[in-house]
């Protein structure tokens, strides 16, 4: 049976599922819209910071609603967790602190979590999957996001047996890694978008911690500290996205990228495993003789595919993209600005610090500090310069939040 005719049971039975949204910013507020018209689901309660976006939120909700059901509102997401009507549990606030403790709270609450802050899973992922699975619970990123859309492809091609050597995104907007609130802000609000949000897919932090959710995810890794970037169309990105040996700009595969030109899709870079399935990509993929294949989705619909991913997880107990174990990539703190000993840091999408992906194993070897942890009370310990990978040497930790109790927990646990 399909996920549709799940769906399309629960309606006739009159008993969809329930969720609550936390966070009614630009990806919580579409998502809401776009349960209102899906059979077997409803929206039972939303949470925000700000009520009237709360209220706003559930009033465009009710417009296309059909089953007139009310819609529980609060500033308090704890409030919406512990509600009776809500089953399942959406974080949307891309706030490391408030995913931490959201996700801290729904596991207490014994209900499924789905993900659509991807700064919070890279931080403290692989620990919540290991204890959501401990309660029998279903933890999990979201359909729609880049990542989980490049795991369907990364899948659809395994299935088959085909080898695949690289994974990626196209990158939505032009890398201006001194991007602050600031300098976005014009344009955050013509897309009524938050300016941190846009500072942090800006500054690439955003795109970084896309590739490493992905990386953790199906264990490919960034090639070099960063990845390459590279600029190119479909045909360009094979020949560029090779080994040097091959002319292109890889040392290895198995390799996580973003490529600028691609936006808005994602792709996967394929081998036919032996010399009839090579002969036969070659003949349907109508583009020559070639060793390599790119496989392109292009397009990802962000929040409006995560109904899909609540969907798997109350009707399929299944999940769109987990960690698979111990962390294979960090997305770590770099200054995009000179700071005074003394100073506070801010965190994602601000003014001091960008992030940069690299593998877990380095990270650890030269103390990184993950970009989720700058976040509450950060101070400067000396004189940074611009570009400094931050470590705790430059910076006084705030070791009073969620988010970094967890990671040392999950540190110590899982490596």
């Amino acid at each position: 049976m399909t996920l549709y005719s799940k769906l399309l049971d629960r309606e006739k039975d009159q008993n969809p599922i329930k969720v609550g949204v936390i966070g009614a910013g630009q990806m919580g507020r579409g998502m809401i819209a776009q349960i209102s018209t899906i059979p077997g689901m409803i929206v039972a309660g939303i949470s925000d910071i700000n009520l009237d976006t709360a209220n706003k939120a559930a009033d465009e909700y009710r417009k296309t609603d059909t089953y007139g059901n009310e819609v529980h509102t609060s500033t308090d997401f704890k409030d919406i967790i512990h509600d009776e009507n809500v089953e399942v549990v959406v974080e949307a606030t891309g706030v490391t602190e408030v995913g931490a403790k959201v996700a801290m709270e729904t596991l207490l609450a014994k209900k499924h979590l789905v993900l659509i802050n991807v700064e919070i899973d890279i931080t403290i992922g692989s620990l919540m999957k290991q204890m959501y699975d401990a309660a029998g619970l279903i933890y999990t990123g979201s359909d729609g996001d880049e990542p989980a859309a490049v795991v369907e492809l990364y899948e659809f091609a395994k299935t088959m047996g085909m080898e695949v050597l690289v994974a990626g995104k196209g990158k939505n907007n032009k890398l201006k890694v001194t991007a602050n609130p600031d300098t976005a802000k014009e344009e955050a609000e013509s897309k009524n978008m938050n300016p941190h949000m846009l500072a942090a897919f800006q500054d690439g932090t955003k795109t970084m911690a896309e590739m490493n959710l992905l990386s953790n995810a199906i264990g490919f890794v960034p090639d070099i500290i960063g990845m390459h970037g590279v600029s190119a169309d479909l045909d360009t990105t094979l020949e560029k996205l090779t080994t040097k040996e091959n002319g292109g700009v890889l040392n290895n595969f198995g390799a996580v990228e973003y490529v600028d030109g691609l936006a808005p899709g994602v792709f996967v870079i394929v081998k036919g495993q032996n010399e009839g399935v090579s002969e036969e990509l070659n003949y349907l993929m109508k583009k020559g003789d070639r060793d390599h294949h790119i496989l392109y989705r292009p397009y990802h619909l962000a929040s409006l595919e995560t109904p899909l991913t609540i969907a798997k997880a109350i009707l399929e107990h299944d999940h769109a993209i987990v960690p698979m174990g111990v962390p294979v990539s960090d997305t770590v703190a770099v200054t995009k600005k000179a700071i005074k000993a003394g100073e506070p840091v801010d965190g994602i999408g601000g003014y001091c610090v960008r992030g940069v992906i690299a593998k877990h194993e380095e990270v650890l070897d030269k103390g990184f500090i993950p970009i989720g942890l700058v976040t509450g009370r950060t101070i400067a310990k000396r004189d940074i310069p611009e570009g400094t990978f931050l470590t705790e040497d430059d910076v006084e930790l705030d070791t009073t939040t969620t988010v970094y109790r967890l990671r040392k927990m999950q540190d110590e646990m899982i490596g």
